[in-house]
Order: structure tokens, then C-alpha cells, then sequence
């Protein structure tokens, strides 16, 4: 996908502030942040969106999914946010009424402030 910013960040066109690198996964951070910790998550396949991972008879989409989530809990150890009383957020937007604006899918690993309720 030429035109999609996070598989150009993936593939190293676009600079990115890496937090995370692996085979399957890469975490950089948002560069316009929501909260003190803003780390976005991301599958290095391009995938639509969440709607888009389907199940398969060889569980790769399965095995993305675990390691996506793998991930952000290893982003919030490393960014400090562990702590219960800290406490962190964990979003994925799907669509554009669900605030999803890159169509790749993508979890936002939001913390280091107190959240708001409801969100939007």
C-alpha cells in the first residue's frame, strides 16, 4: 500500500520514533501525542482494520492479534504505565465514526495523565 503512512513507516520511507521493532509488529510514538505517553502499535502486514483480520485456517491472524497485544503490554512496562494506580488506555478505532483516520489498523497505547470518561 504505497499511499498508506503506516506501511511507509514500516518499510523506513517515513522517520518514526521507534519504541518497539520486531518481524511481526512495530510501536513508535504518535507524532501528535493525546497524552504524556502516546505509542501507536502496529502490524508490519498492512491490515485494513480490525474488521479485517479474519480467521484462518493456519491462525496467522490469530497469532498477529497475540502479538499485537504482546506488544502494548510490553509499551506500557517500558513507558512506566504498569502500575495499577497509574493506569493506562488501550484504543483501537475502526472506521471513520469510530475516530480510525489512517486505514491500517493500528492501538493507541495512551497514558501518564488521568483519562477522561467517557472518551469522545
Amino acid at each position: 500500500m504505497n499511499n498508506c503512512i503506516f506501511c511507509r513507516i514500516v518499510a523506513g520511507e517515513i522517520p518514526a520514533a521507534l519504541v518497539h521493532s520486531d518481524e511481526r509488529v512495530i510501536a513508535f510514538r504518535d507524532v501528535t501525542p493525546q497524552a504524556p505517553v502516546h505509542v501507536l502499535v502496529v502490524p508490519r502486514r498492512h491490515v485494513g482494520s480490525l474488521l479485517d483480520l479474519a480467521s484462518d485456517d493456519r491462525g496467522e491472524d490469530a497469532a498477529l492479534a497475540v502479538a499485537l497485544f504482546a506488544v502494548a503490554a510490553q509499551v506500557v512496562r517500558v513507558e512506566g504505565l504498569a502500575d495499577v494506580a497509574r493506569g493506562f488506555r488501550l484504543v483501537i478505532n475502526t472506521g471513520p465514526e469510530g475516530g480510525q483516520s489512517v486505514p491500517h489498523l493500528h492501538l493507541h497505547v495512551l497514558g501518564g495523565r488521568r483519562l477522561a470518561w467517557p472518551p469522545g
